[in-house]
């Protein structure tokens, strides 16, 4: 019953989320996802690492699938978003932590740019796009 409810709450805060706020909670999900896959790779858990893995290079193409290609930014965003799955691959196929921990920290840092960014579109009254470029909707 909680679970229902928790889901029937985070179903109305994506339908009337903004779409710098689904792009944030977007990059939150990458993050929480890429840390367990971090921790699961040290416990040597491979399957649970593979799975949080596959979940962010999921979210990571789908920032890729929803940019807006004729932002000036989104050629330089679609090549950093191919770079971490790459990493991302990497890190899967190596078992290693390395290369998931540097997507971590860029996507800590992207997060935090692209809080900046709506904070700014929202000062301006900008709402038409994302700060990534991508167009939801």
């Amino acid at each position: 019953m909680i679970q229902a409810q928790r889901n029937k709450y985070l179903e109305n805060t994506v339908q009337t989320a903004s779409p710098a706020q689904l792009l944030i909670m977007l990059c939150d999900g990458a993050i929480r996802f890429c840390r367990a896959s971090i921790e699961a790779l040290k416990s040597n858990n491979y399957q649970d690492a593979n799975t949080n893995l596959v979940k962010v290079q999921d979210i990571i193409s789908e920032f890729s699938i929803t940019i807006d290609r004729n932002a000036p930014i989104s050629g330089d965003l679609l090549k950093l978003y191919e770079y971490f799955t790459h990493r991302l691959i990497e890190a899967n196929m190596k078992k290693s932590t390395e290369p998931a921990e540097e997507v971590l920290g860029y996507l800590v840092q992207l997060k935090e740019t692209w809080m900046q960014a709506a904070r700014q579109a929202n000062g301006s009254g900008a709402s038409a796009s994302t700060p990534t470029g991508a167009s939801y909707g």
